[in-house]
């Protein structure tokens, strides 16, 4: 019941999450109808189903290339989700300032433009301009007094009569029966209607532009949404490549107080979370193996997630384990991940790859213990990890190393006595901001940490799960030399 309620939330959100998507970048940027608008609508039914099947045909037994054909689009359209909201959960900051600025542009632009269109106005009526003025007593100008002319038409002089326009012969005129003053009245409005039609052309004309463009809202939104798809996708692809390139070499040195002088400057190769699957297979195993072998270790351990599949489907992909080449041997333990693919199968092969498991189980090397727990998934097939069984009779006087997938661990290390614990499992996040979520759930997310007496080495692991894709947490094969405080 309580994964199925888990399973509705996590649909539902991402139902509501590519809503959103949806609406950024093709409800807000392309019209009603057009083949933009279908493609992303499509894309955006699509691309979710390609996810789910990722995520789910492992899990319910697909055929093996079914899974392969599924994982790269499903896993790859995950990291881009992720991206991509997050890139416009920033836009959504910067779309006010953006149309503000605008906005304010606009009307700076349209400042100049109207002291033109208000002289258009002024002067449509062929009046001068003196003639706005009112009179001293604060009535408007009568008709013959804001139109002055002469008897041709031209303006009257000082010593000329003032007459109206058009001229008229003051005795022969024919009685109309219409007053003086209601003549020029009706001349005056005649004006003033011409002068507001000039002003309404005049206006008119300049605010029109040439040509229609987009609005100032779908203009930002698509300035914003192509940024988000840009940033989004360039931070996806490098982090494809951060992983498609292979693991990176880090050295660190751990002194140990119990460490014998003969032991100082012991190498041990740590790789964890490979993660050979339907995305990484022969060809990522190569280069990590090539990769330690470069380094030339003592010892190689490797702490678990070593696959995501089958020993049927994966088995080849993990041959090339078999080149790994060190003076004191390759051990390795099981992670959470074997036990959703066949632990005690996966055992059995890396074991004729000439690997060997650590099984709650102990071997002495030269200067130290060398000891091994299984991961705490196997508790849920009685398969977890033991720490009596593989240090509760050890000779406390030595020094030693535990491989331990999970560093959740830690704790019973401390009582136990342990020194150094190897681990993995946390991928250093793998995507930020994981790495905030995975502080919560481990002690030490990567790098070395100390809990009273135990040093706790944590990998940020070789492959990657799910995502083929690291942002902020790159990947790593740590050769780890033992320093004896003696020497």
């Amino acid at each position: 019941m309580v994964f199925v309620l888990v399973a509705l939330v996590v649909l539902a959100l991402l139902a509501a999450v590519h809503r959103y998507l949806w609406r950024r970048f093709v409800g807000d940027t392309t019209a009603p109808g057009s083949v933009l608008r279908k493609a992303g609508t499509v894309a955006a039914f699509v691309l979710p189903l390609l996810t789910v099947g990722a995520m789910t045909s492992g899990r319910i037994g697909a055929p093996f290339w079914l899974q392969q054909v599924l994982a790269w689009p499903g896993y790859l359209w995950l990291a881009c989700l992720l991206y991509l909201t997050l890139a416009l959960l920033v836009g959504e900051l910067v779309r006010p300032l953006l149309l503000r600025f605008l906005a304010r542009r606009d009307r700076t632009a349209a400042g100049p433009a109207a002291a033109p269109a208000g002289a258009a106005s002024g002067t449509s009526t062929g009046a001068p301009a003196e003639t706005l003025a009112e009179t001293p007593d604060g009535a408007r100008p009568r008709t013959e007094e804001l139109l002055p002319v002469g008897s041709a038409g031209a303006p009257a002089t000082p010593d000329a009569p003032v007459r109206t326009a058009p001229e008229a012969a003051p005795e022969s005129a024919p009685d109309t029966g219409t007053e003086p003053d209601a003549a020029a009245g009706q001349a005056k409005d005649q004006q003033t209607e011409a002068g507001r039609a000039g002003g309404e052309r005049a206006e008119t004309a300049s605010a029109s532009p040439a040509a229609p463009g987009p609005s100032r809202r779908l203009f930002v939104s698509r300035v914003v949404g192509g940024a988000a798809a840009a940033a989004g996708l360039a931070t996806v692809g490098l982090g494809t490549h951060n992983v498609l390139s292979g693991p990176s070499v880090r050295r660190i040195t751990v002194p140990l107080a119990k460490l014998p002088r003969a032991a100082h400057g012991f190498r041990i190769a740590v790789v964890s979370d490979i993660h050979i699957g339907p995305i990484l297979g022969r060809a990522h195993t190569r280069r990590i193996v090539d990769t330690i072998n470069r380094t030339s270790p003592d010892l190689v351990a490797v702490v678990g997630d070593l696959v995501d599949g089958s020993v049927a489907d994966l088995g080849s992909a993990a041959e090339p384990l078999s080149a790994l080449r060190a003076r004191h041997g390759s051990y390795f333990v099981t992670g959470n991940h074997e036990y959703f693919s066949g632990a005690e199968q996966w055992v059995d092969h890396v074991r004729e790859l000439g690997l060997i498991p650590l099984e709650n189980a102990r071997v002495e090397m030269g200067g130290f213990d060398l000891a091994g727990v299984n991961d705490i998934a196997g508790e849920s097939e009685g398969q977890g990890p033991d720490f009596g069984r593989a240090l509760g009779d050890r000779d406390r006087s030595r020094a030693a190393v535990l491989l331990a997938h999970q560093p959740v661990v830690i704790h019973d290390a401390v009582k136990h006595g342990v020194d150094l614990q190897l681990s993995g499992h946390t991928h250093g996040g793998q995507l930020w901001p994981g790495n905030y979520f995975a502080e919560l759930a481990n002690p030490t997310v990567a790098g070395l940490e100390r809990y009273e007496d135990t040093q706790l080495f944590v990998s940020r692991g070789a492959g990657a799960w799910g995502p083929p894709v690291r942002v902020g947490a790159p990947s790593d094969i740590t050769v780890v030399e033992l320093a004896s405080r003696q020497a």
